[in-house]
């Protein structure tokens, strides 16, 4: 490289400020739209904080709200959030890049480095069929969920959706599972649909496909009968989604079987499916089929650990991701071991990625805390319900024990800041902020405190 390449690198942004710059500018579009009088239908106001909210929840693919959903928004609003959720979804820089293919068929050096960074493609040898693989595969999956949805509204509810809302009603959910972003058309959420699982297990689907990562969905699509070939990343996605799962399925169940408020009232296959339904949103869904509010203190917890731990790299779910915790785990299990470096299916991990797995953690407990002690000092409202809030807005899952509407604007902009510092990721975020990377010429001596 040159040094006046060199030197315009330097000065230009790196891709991790282009993302945050790209989330921004959207954010602001979304909330002008969604504050002008024309989103709400006749007779509500939508102030610019609620508007504000709602955009980022909906950008970050959360799925928090303070109005209502179902009865607030106009048609024009609900398209806003629809198409706020999808852009979420996708990336801004990876449908940057896709727009770019579309109309100049050709993506500069920045543009490929924007949309490896956001899609976390290691080396990927063309970006451009990556890119559109993951739009074309988003889209796919999107449509054959609508399919199913569709055919159940018409068949299963005849008289109750006309065919256009019947379409509405498939396509937008389908889309809002797949993000992992938790709106729902109802203002109950899916409620209403709490024994029927030819509407709630397709949810579910698309909502666990999504939270995977698209380099996952791209290595089983390549290597599917290979396990052996599988990048380490795809083993402990799959490993984790599936113990995470089950285990969760199992404990919720078990806890909320005798709640007469949740899963107590219904019969044994519905409990099954409720408790099945409430373990996959906490990979960042927001979906709920029960009154999260009415659940036991011990399920609060429970759903506060999966919350923060959420889905897949790269994918639509939030959290410090699979990965992150996975790593964790097997630092510590390693230095119970007394081991002197840390191995995970046959391979050793490089020591930067632990400094990285640490630093995410942190970063997200301190926010959290951060926002829930503020939260805490200006309101009345117990501990563990605001904890709840603090850790669905940053693992941008959208469950809510019920006090997000209740709020104040302060609490609301705070708890906006964290759904898009959840979604960006600390790391991101915090690169995007620094001006330049600094690196040392030298390196100090040794020295190690004393531990424990």
């Amino acid at each position: 490289m040159t040094r006046t390449a060199s030197a315009s690198v330097r000065r230009g942004f790196a891709p991790a400020q282009a993302i945050v710059l790209g989330f921004g500018a959207v954010l602001v579009v979304g909330t002008l739209l969604l504050w002008l009088p024309i989103s709400a239908v006749p007779g509500n106001r939508t102030s610019f904080i609620d508007a504000l909210f709602t955009a980022t929840s909906a950008l970050c693919v959360t799925g928090l709200v303070v109005v209502d959903t179902a009865s607030h928004w106009s048609g024009f609003g609900l398209a806003v959030i629809l198409v706020l959720i999808q852009l979420g979804g996708l990336g801004i820089m990876v449908f940057a890049a896709l727009v770019g293919i579309v109309l100049a068929r050709k993506l500069s050096v920045r543009a490929r480095m924007n949309a490896v960074t956001e899609s976390k493609t290691l080396g990927a040898p063309n970006v451009r069929r990556i890119v559109a693989g993951i739009f074309f595969t988003s889209i796919i999956i999107e449509a054959v969920v609508a399919a199913i949805l569709l055919g159940r509204f018409l068949l299963g509810y005849r008289g109750d959706y006309g065919l256009g809302e019947a379409v509405w009603m498939s396509v937008f959910h389908s889309i809002s599972a797949f993000n992992n972003a938790g709106f729902a058309l109802q203002s109950d959420s899916m409620m209403g649909f709490a024994a029927d699982p030819w509407i709630l297990l397709p949810m579910c689907a698309a909502i666990i496909v999504g939270g995977v990562g698209f380099p996952v969905l791209r290595e089983l699509r390549r290597e599917f009968r290979q396990p052996l070939h599988w990048s380490m990343n795809t083993r402990i996605v799959l490993a984790a989604t599936i113990v995470l799962l089950v285990g969760s399925t199992l404990v919720i169940t078990a806890m909320e079987w005798t709640n007469p408020q949740t899963l107590g009232g219904e019969d044994p296959w519905t409990r099954v499916l409720g408790g099945f339904f409430h373990a996959v949103q906490t990979r960042t869904a927001g979906f709920n089929s029960v009154d999260v509010g009415q659940m036991h203190d011990e399920t609060w917890l429970v759903t506060d650990i999966l919350m923060f731990i959420g889905g897949g790299p790269a994918g639509t779910a939030g959290g410090i991701k699979v990965t992150t915790f996975a790593v964790l785990l097997f630092i510590l299990w390693t230095e119970l071991r007394g081991g002197t470096a840390v191995n995970i299916f046959g391979k050793r991990l490089s020591r930067s990625v632990h400094r990285q797995a640490i630093s995410v953690v942190l970063v997200a407990i301190a926010g959290i805390v951060f926002v829930t002690l503020v939260i805490l000092a200006m309101t009345d409202l117990d501990l563990d319900r605001v904890l709840f809030e603090a850790i669905s807005a940053f693992g941008t899952v959208g469950l809510s024990t019920g006090i997000t509407a209740d709020l104040p604007d302060p609490a609301r902009v705070l708890m906006s800041i964290l759904m898009f510092l959840g979604r960006l990721g600390p790391l991101t975020l915090g690169s995007a902020l620094a001006l330049r990377e600094r690196k040392t010429a030298y390196e100090l001596p040794k020295e190690r405190p004393a531990i424990g």
